[in-house]
């Protein structure tokens, strides 16, 4: 990704991206931890690991952003799926200034 300001070019690499967007959700109340399949299970990824379980697409007029999750059983999974949203739309667009045009969240699993 590059960003043109007066003063030149700023290229940010998706993964920073994919590391914003995964510390964002990882604050979230209701959310375990991030997902990733591996041999058809689900893998609960470690926080420093947690970018795996964030996909990211440029698109023309921002990017997207895929996030592989796992939430706690008893929440109300699209209430925190709003608030996932919102914390890292906002995060992402505040750290890097790319503009985000869509979030998809992908509930891989519920834990107790």
């Amino acid at each position: 990704m590059e960003l043109e300001s007066k003063y030149g070019t700023v290229k940010i690499s998706r993964n920073i991206i994919a590391k914003t967007a995964a510390l964002a959700a990882l604050d979230c109340y209701g959310l375990v931890g991030m997902a990733r399949k591996s041999l058809g299970f689900v893998v609960l990824l470690k926080n420093e690991h947690g970018a795996k379980g964030v996909k990211i697409a440029e698109k023309k007029d921002g990017i997207v952003i895929n996030l592989y999750v796992i939430f706690e059983f008893g929440v109300r999974l699209q209430t925190v799926a709003e608030n996932v949203i919102e914390s890292v739309r906002y995060q992402v667009e505040k750290t890097t200034g790319v503009k985000v045009k869509q979030i998809n969240v992908y509930v891989e699993s519920v834990r107790i």
